[in-house]
C-alpha cells in the first residue's frame, strides 16, 4: 500500500492557509470550516503514518484513537473545531439566519489557532 500520509499533511497545510485567508477576507464561516478540515486531514495523515486507517470527521475522536497520548487540552480544542463541520455551511445548521451571520473574527481566530496547534502536534509526532 502506498503511504499517502504526506499528501494528507500537505492538504491540511493548504486548508489552514485557506482558513487564514478567509479570516482576513471576512469570510469567517469558511475560515472556521477550513480550519476544521485542516485539523481533520492532519490527524488522518498521522493515523496513516502509523499504518492505521481513520474514518469520520470528528477530530476529537480521531485524536483519541491515535496510538499515543494526546493532551486533553488538544482534544478539547478539537471539540470546538468539530462544531464548525456542518453549521458553517448549511442554512439549516442554525435556528435562523445564513451561516455567515453566525461567525465573526472571534470564532475564526479561535478556529485557525486551534487548527494550527493540532497541525503542529501532528508534525511533531511525524518528525
Amino acid at each position: 500500500m502506498v503511504d499517502r500520509a504526506q499528501d494528507w499533511i500537505r492538504q491540511a497545510e493548504r486548508d489552514l492557509e485557506q482558513a487564514q485567508a478567509s479570516k482576513v477576507e471576512g469570510r469567517h464561516e469558511w475560515a472556521c470550516f477550513a480550519a476544521q478540515q485542516s485539523a481533520e486531514k492532519a490527524v488522518k495523515g498521522l493515523h496513516l503514518s502509523r499504518g492505521q486507517e481513520a474514518w469520520g470527521h470528528v477530530v476529537a475522536r480521531l485524536l483519541q484513537e491515535l496510538p499515543m497520548a494526546v493532551a486533553q487540552h488538544l482534544i478539547d480544542k478539537a471539540k470546538v473545531l468539530d462544531n464548525f463541520y456542518i453549521p458553517t455551511r448549511y442554512a439549516n445548521g442554525h435556528p435562523e439566519g445564513a451561516p455567515f451571520e453566525h461567525y465573526g473574527p472571534l470564532q475564526s481566530e479561535e478556529a485557525t489557532q486551534y487548527a494550527s496547534e493540532i497541525l503542529e502536534f501532528v508534525r511533531a509526532q511525524m518528525a
